[in-house]
C-alpha cells in the first residue's frame, strides 16, 4: 500500500496533493524573491546572519571543499562559504526567480567564477553520486514535498567522509520564549510580509510551515534513517532555529 506521505504533503496548515506542492512553493518564492533578503533581516532583526555564520563555522570550509548548497537561492550561504575559505559552490534551488536573484548578486560582487547556479529539486538533484564534499540546506528542508527523499538525495550526492548540515526553524525549548515567539510569528510576520513584500499569504505559509516541521529529535532520526551517521544538532536562540549535522560514512 502506498505510503500516505507520497500522496499528500503539508503546505502550511493544510494538506495538498504531493504533486501540487512544488508549484505552490515556486509560487511563494517567485513572489517574494525580490524582497527575500530584506524580509529575512526584518523578520529576525538580523539574527539569521548569525545563524548562517554558525552554520559555516561548524562546516569549517577548506580551499579544496566543493559545497552543494540546496535551496540556496539568493546566495547567502554560498558567499559566506567562500569568504570563510571554501573552494567551490554549486547552488541549487527549486525557484528560477531565486536563482536569478542570487546570480545577480554574484555578478554585482564579481564572484561568478566560483559558483554554479542550478535550478533543481532537492528530491531529485541534478548532481552526480558521491560528487560533493559538503551539503548544506538553510531554511529550505521544510519546503520540500518529501523530506525523507530529500535527505536520501543528500546522502547520495555526498562523497564518503562528506558533511551534511541543515539549518532550519525548529521547536522552541524555553517555556516563556515559545509563547512570545508564537505571538510574534502569527501577528507580526504576516503584517511585515504585507507591508514590505506586498504578500501576506506567503508569510502566513512561512509561519504555518515552521509549526508543522519535525522537532529536533524527530529530524535527527529522519537523517539517520536516510543513511547519514554521527548525527548531532545545536539549538540556536532557544530552539527558534537548529543546526543538524551528519556525515556520509
Amino acid at each position: 500500500m502506498q505510503n500516505e506521505r507520497n500522496i499528500t504533503s503539508s503546505f502550511g496548515a493544510r494538506d495538498v496533493a504531493a504533486d501540487e506542492k512544488p508549484g505552490l512553493v515556486r509560487g511563494v518564492f517567485s513572489s517574494v524573491a525580490g524582497r527575500y533578503d530584506l524580509m529575512n533581516d526584518l523578520m529576525s532583526g538580523g539574527v539569521h546572519r548569525l545563524w548562517k555564520t554558525a552554520l559555516i563555522d561548524w562546516l569549517r570550509p577548506r580551499p579544496a571543499m566543493h559545497l552543494l548548497d540546496v535551496a540556496g537561492g539568493t546566495g547567502d550561504v554560498a558567499f559566506r562559504f567562500l569568504d570563510a575559505g571554501g573552494g567551490r559552490v554549486s547552488v541549487c534551488d527549486l525557484t528560477e526567480a531565486m536563482v536569478g536573484r542570487g546570480r545577480d548578486r554574484a555578478i554585482d560582487a564579481g564572484r561568478l567564477a566560483q559558483i554554479d547556479w542550478i535550478v533543481g529539486n532537492a528530491e531529485a538533484l541534478p548532481v552526480a553520486d558521491r560528487s560533493v564534499d559538503a551539503y548544506t540546506i538553510a531554511f529550505g528542508l521544510r519546503n520540500v514535498t518529501d523530506i525523507e527523499q530529500a535527505l536520501s538525495e543528500a546522502c547520495r550526492v555526498l562523497r564518503p567522509g562528506g558533511r551534511f548540515l541543515c539549518l532550519e526553524f525548529s521547536t522552541v525549548i524555553l517555556p516563556v520564549l515559545d509563547r512570545l515567539y508564537d505571538a510574534y510569528s502569527f501577528s507580526v510576520l504576516p503584517a511585515l510580509g504585507q507591508v514590505v513584500a506586498q504578500d501576506r499569504e506567503s508569510y502566513v505559509y512561512l509561519v504555518e510551515s515552521i509549526r508543522r516541521f519535525p522537532n529536533q529529535d524527530r529530524l535527527a532520526g529522519m537523517i539517520r534513517d536516510a543513511g547519514l551517521e554521527k548525527v548531532a544538532y545545536r539549538n540556536l536562540s532557544g530552539g527558534i532555529a537548529a543546526i543538524h549535522s551528519a556525515w556520509r560514512i
